[in-house]
């Protein structure tokens, strides 16, 4: 996979614009790796400060991935009432790097207004499953047509406090010239794409410290600047996309996503 990313990196050495009407040869390689990628056995419960808005979104300061989590998650909390989906969108941009659509939410909203987000949200009861939330929540929320992405991997579920799950889906789009971007002027102000890569990297990066049992963890944030636009991505969106990447690129980050204290807490307690 690491030689497959490097071979995306310098694919447009040669062009400044890539051939959007198919799918690279590096893409599908990436689009293979990926869909061999197998989330971490679920296992834990967790812990986060989390809010869910008035339309079912997720918005956390605070999360922890499941396999990371302190406690069992009791059988009568997995069900999808208490589950949501976002979607991690991946296309290749013009210079070859691999970027993540993202969404600013609409000023006009009573909370959260303004902040950044994946596209995504609780499930219904009509959806088949994980999937089928983050897809049907991307075209509600982005206009994206389900026809024109690859589902490749779902990841391991980050967790709420009051053990809501929340599955990350990474997908590809192989054709980022046919996705012509539909904000829900209800829900979306912008709709905007940073480069996957930049959430490995300490450069643009600040952090937060809170503590929970006895123990200081971090919170991330991270700030990117677009067409003289400032975003501020940070939260459950940051740590998410901190996972996301290091699976891509298949390395971890420049900087401790944790404290080895606060590591050391949660083995302590998952033994009791």
């Amino acid at each position: 996979m690491i030689a497959a990313l490097r071979r995306i990196s310098m694919a447009a050495a040669g062009s400044s614009v890539l051939n959007s009407s198919l799918p690279s040869r590096n893409v599908k390689n990436l689009i293979h790796q990926l869909s061999l990628y197998r989330a971490p056995p679920f296992g834990g419960g967790g812990y986060e400060e989390y809010e869910v808005d008035e339309r079912g979104k997720i918005f956390s300061q605070v999360c922890l991935a499941e396999s990371s989590a302190p406690l069992a998650v009791p059988p009568a909390r997995k069900s999808r009432n208490n589950r949501s989906a976002v979607l991690v969108c991946l296309f290749e941009g013009e210079l070859g790097d691999l970027r993540v659509i993202l969404t600013q939410r609409s000023s006009n909203l009573s909370s959260h207004a303004g902040e950044v987000a994946l596209p995504g949200g609780k499930a219904d009861e009509s959806d088949a499953d994980d999937v089928s939330t983050a897809m049907r929540e991307a075209k509600e929320e982005i206009g994206l047509d389900p026809a024109l992405v690859v589902v490749v991997t779902v990841l391991e579920p980050f967790l709420s406090k009051k053990l809501l799950r929340v599955i990350p889906v990474i997908a590809i789009l192989s054709d980022r010239q046919a996705f012509k971007p539909v904000p829900n002027p209800m829900e979306v102000e912008a709709i905007f794409d940073a480069p996957l890569e930049m959430f490995l990297k300490d450069e643009n990066r600040r952090f937060g410290e809170r503590e929970w049992m006895g123990a200081k963890y971090l919170i991330h944030f991270f700030d990117y600047i677009v067409e003289d636009r400032k975003y501020l991505i940070w939260g459950m969106t940051a740590s998410i996309l901190i996972n996301a990447a290091s699976i891509v690129y298949q390395r971890p980050p420049s900087f401790p996503e944790q404290y080895r204290k606060f590591h050391r807490c949660l083995k302590k307690d998952s033994s009791r």
